[in-house]
């Protein structure tokens, strides 16, 4: 894979490269005119997301850093975007272009005061796999083999700047309107600052081991502070596939039963017992070793779940009160998805929309097991995030709807559902984590 010399830090280098594929863009849609006139449109708006995709991601896999990390967390929700994005964005979560050798080699001097063979017995320069925010390299120390995760010039500096250049483009996808509409915008900053300190992330990987050692068949790489700074984490090589590269192939039902309950069990683990969870639930993140064991990697970004959402959001979840208007309607209120002052019509709008989502999204929670192999379940998913996606009604509204909290737990449920699904996992006993 070709490797990159320099990556863009500055906020002018940062924004003409916006530019330069928002010029691309401009191309394509002039192609897609033309081809509308000799196809028909399902061919012309198919050829036009292919290349947008492949042209926007070009872009932002040369920025890296935060720009790179929406385009994977989109990719996570199939549900949000046409098919042709969401295959080239998930290459965001563990296949892009990495650093030169000479590049890794200055970066480490940088941040550590040391070439990488100053500190290792062997480091291997060229990148064993690379993604938004840094790139693994291949270690050993001691007789240990270890991964040796870097993290990429300038992304910690250009986050804020990144975001204030795709705010305009937020507000309008999702039509935010109000004047505290900032806070969702903040949740989303604050998180990607997070994930860009290594020292933190050292430490809520080990925290996290150690609260779920005693749920069986997932494991966890070993830390090592010692040789971990605030650009740079070291810890254990792990060795298997990652969790699409598996079900790519595998028809082995027993085997998909068995990861699919662990990794059920290890979020609802968290989410109820914890009250914080691992909130980027994508492929890249998970190895599945030969004997069908779990790995769960890269903690740097951990949502805590706070009392006064998780009630209210559990409670919406259960089925006698998704029967009960007057507890259902209060709710939203809680959760700050109904306004006081909202029309007659948001009101009602919002709370027959939020209903049927719920109805459908909570189903796994209203039974003992469930089939997250159903292929008609995430269908009905599909078919309910694109009639909204199109509804003239919703443009019309003011979308700055709930808590800042949802960005993330929704983010973390949907990139579960989206792997439990993508293992075929079947009969997954719902509150199999009570036991743990």
């Amino acid at each position: 894979m070709k490797t990159i010399d320099s990556i863009p830090t500055s906020k002018i280098q940062r924004a003409s490269k916006l530019i330069q594929t928002g010029a691309k863009v401009g191309v394509n849609y002039i192609k897609y005119y033309g081809d509308k006139i000799t196809k028909t449109e399902e061919e012309a708006k198919e050829n036009l997301n292919i290349n947008n995709a492949s042209d926007i991601y070009d872009g932002l896999k040369q920025m890296k850093g935060s720009a790179l990390k929406v385009a994977q967390m989109l990719s996570m929700d199939k549900s949000i975007l046409p098919r042709a994005y969401v295959e080239k964005f998930s290459l965001a979560q563990f296949s892009v272009p990495p650093l030169s050798p000479p590049l890794v080699n200055k970066t480490f001097k940088n941040y550590f005061g040391k070439q990488p063979n100053e500190i290792f017995d062997t480091f291997n320069a060229t990148s064993i796999n690379a993604a938004s925010i840094g790139q693994v390299h291949q270690a050993s120390k001691d007789g240990k083999n270890l991964a040796v995760k870097i993290q990429y010039p300038g992304v910690a500096e250009s986050i804020s700047s990144d975001l204030a250049m795709v705010k305009p483009i937020a507000i309008k996808m999702f039509n935010i309107k109000g004047k505290d509409s900032d806070k969702y915008f903040k949740e989303v900053e604050d998180k990607l600052i997070e994930e860009t300190n290594y020292i933190n992330e050292v430490k809520q990987s080990i925290e996290m081991a150690e609260a779920c050692v005693t749920i069986p068949n997932l494991i966890f790489p070993k830390y090592y502070p010692k040789w971990s700074s605030e650009k740079i984490i070291t810890m254990d090589w792990m060795t298997g596939e990652h969790l699409s590269e598996f079900t790519a192939y595998n028809t082995d039902a027993e085997k998909s039963n068995i990861l699919g309950q662990t990794l059920w069990d290890f979020y609802m683990f968290q989410m109820h017992n914890l009250r914080k969870v691992h909130a980027d639930p994508h492929p890249g993140n998970f190895l599945i070793t030969k004997d069908t064991k779990l790995i769960a990697l890269d903690f740097g970004c951990i949502k805590e779940v706070p009392n006064d959402f998780y009630v209210p959001y559990f409670e919406l979840a259960k089925k006698e009160n998704l029967a009960n208007p007057e507890f259902f309607k209060s709710k939203l209120y809680e959760l700050e998805i109904l306004r006081t002052d909202d029309s007659k019509e948001e009101t009602e709008f919002f709370t027959e929309m939020f209903h049927e989502l719920l109805s459908l999204f909570a189903r796994p929670f209203h039974v003992e097991e469930f089939d997250f192999s159903d292929d008609e379940f995430f269908g009905q998913i599909a078919d309910l995030g694109e009639r909204y996606s199109k509804s003239t009604e919703l443009r019309n509204m003011n979308g700055n709807r709930g808590s800042k909290h949802f960005i993330y737990i929704n983010r973390t449920f949907f990139g579960l559902y989206n792997l439990m699904h993508d293992l075929k996992a079947k009969n997954v006993q719902i509150n199999n984590f009570i036991k743990y």
